[in-house]
């Protein structure tokens, strides 16, 4: 067996600044490196903006689907063979590629994006393979699977492969050695036991009671929704083309239910948010109802999100100038992918203030994209509450945090719903970082 390596740390102790010395120093052409961050890949990036998932009649038609990205891969990694082939079907099977393969990737869900990424790396046979969080946005089946392809990989196949991971209560079993980052520097190596055994515990609360209480007591605004039905969809289907998304759905969010939502990958929850946030222009051809406005009839879309806080996938994807943090929490007082109206003294206060809360306090200035992607999740989450919106949209909260961020971050949002008139709806696919407020659940089944 080749060996499999975990590197972990707290959210800005250096892991990406590691693994780029490392590549440096072992510059080989069978060396790859998956980043597992919200990212579509070069293709796109010049025409990417947040919607364009939902619009997929802006894509260009000559863009290449995913089956011909991955037949492209295929071939620039080596000759035909029937060895290659068995790979190519083991992959496709594992991870149910063949639905995916006359979809274009911006219209992927993150979930889907990895396994696309993961298929096209694993096409190259590489003898090092270095994954940055290969398993935030994968379902809990998916994520089995690939446990247990890449132990496979790394005892029949030679593979030697380096896990870089956040979330370090689920290192896989079959790791042979654990390389911790603090402060920027590697701690010498252990075994998977051996680093849990020097691990402090992560606290029950990360927030202190005068923070809790600081929440609970924010002022209300005056221009507050008052409904008893936050959301109502009827009837509701999405469909591209030939493929069903969302199938005669229906759906009621009361005002202070907190509903968590979960499925497979692809099985549309993302595009469920995007309808909410008025981001997929086919929500204005469905019944919805959003805050007892019925969608068409005269409210413009920012009238709807000036009431909703909302942090996802896409959205970080979409974050790609490099603005002090600071400006790119104060875009969630304007509802803007970048802040084109500068906020004044007082808005700037409220922004430091939820930084602050998100331990973001020595970050204010700090360019976004020098940003781990943790701190960067965080500062797009403060940019979520900033406003003290009556709706919360978490799609995956938590992607890339370590585990005393995601508890600072569950403090949070179990402090703020109990603020009166506050609905939240949450993805994630980890049942732990459901908060301890969830009230409802609903699971989306991917369509046939």
């Amino acid at each position: 067996m080749q060996k499999v390596i975990a590197v972990v740390g707290r959210n800005g102790s250096g892991k990406t600044q590691y693994i780029e010395m490392l590549r440096r120093k072992m510059a080989s052409d069978r060396l790859r490196y998956i980043a597992f961050s919200d990212s579509y890949g070069p293709a796109v990036d010049k025409a990417y903006y947040l919607q364009l998932r939902w619009n997929q009649h802006d894509i260009d038609p000559e863009t290449p689907n995913v089956g011909k990205l991955l037949e492209k891969a295929y071939r620039l990694a080596g000759e035909d063979s029937e060895e290659r082939r068995q790979l190519q079907r083991h992959l496709y099977d594992l991870f149910y590629m063949e639905p995916l393969l006359d979809k274009y990737v911006i219209t992927l869900s993150s979930g889907e994006l990895r396994k696309f990424q993961l298929t096209k790396t694993l096409f190259a046979n590489p003898s090092l393979l270095i994954m940055d969080n290969p398993f935030i946005g994968l379902d809990a089946e998916t994520r089995d699977q690939l446990k247990e392809l890449l132990q496979l990989l790394s005892e029949k196949h030679a593979l030697d492969i380096m896990l870089v991971l956040s979330k370090t209560d689920d290192i896989p079993t079959f790791v042979s050695e654990v390389i911790e980052l603090r402060n920027g520097k590697a701690l010498p190596p252990c075994s998977r036991e051996q680093y849990y055994e020097r691990q402090l515990p992560i606290p029950p609360h990360v927030l202190t009671r005068q923070q809790q209480e600081a929440i609970i007591n924010l002022p209300y605004q005056d221009n507050d929704y008052h409904t008893e039905e936050v959301i109502k969809m009827q009837n509701v289907t999405i469909r591209y083309g030939e493929r069903t998304i969302l199938r005669d759905l229906d759906w009621t969010v009361r005002n202070g239910e907190r509903w968590a939502l979960s499925g497979q990958n692809g099985s549309g929850k993302s595009t469920l948010l995007s309808l909410v946030c008025a981001d997929n222009p086919q929500s204005y051809a469905c019944d919805i109802t959003l805050f007892d406005h019925q969608r068409g009839t005269g409210e413009s879309i920012w009238d709807i999100k000036k009431h909703i806080g909302y942090v996802s996938p896409e959205m970080h994807r979409s974050y790609q100038r490099d603005l002090p943090a600071i400006r790119i929490v104060a875009s969630g007082l304007k509802d803007s992918v970048g802040l084109y109206v500068k906020p004044d003294a007082a808005e700037y206060e409220t922004c430091k203030w939820w930084m602050d809360m998100f331990g973001l306090e020595e970050m204010y200035d700090r360019p976004f994209l020098k940003l781990s992607s943790g701190e960067q999740r965080l500062v797009l989450l403060a940019r979520a509450f900033v406003k003290d919106p009556q709706l919360l949209i978490l799609d995956e909260p938590l992607h890339g945090l370590d585990l005393k961020n995601r508890r600072r971050v569950k403090d949070i949002i179990e402090t703020f719903c109990q603020r009166r008139n506050k609905t939240m709806v949450m993805v994630t696919h980890y049942e732990e970082e459901l908060p301890a407020v969830i009230t409802h659940k609903k699971y989306l089944t991917k369509q046939k």
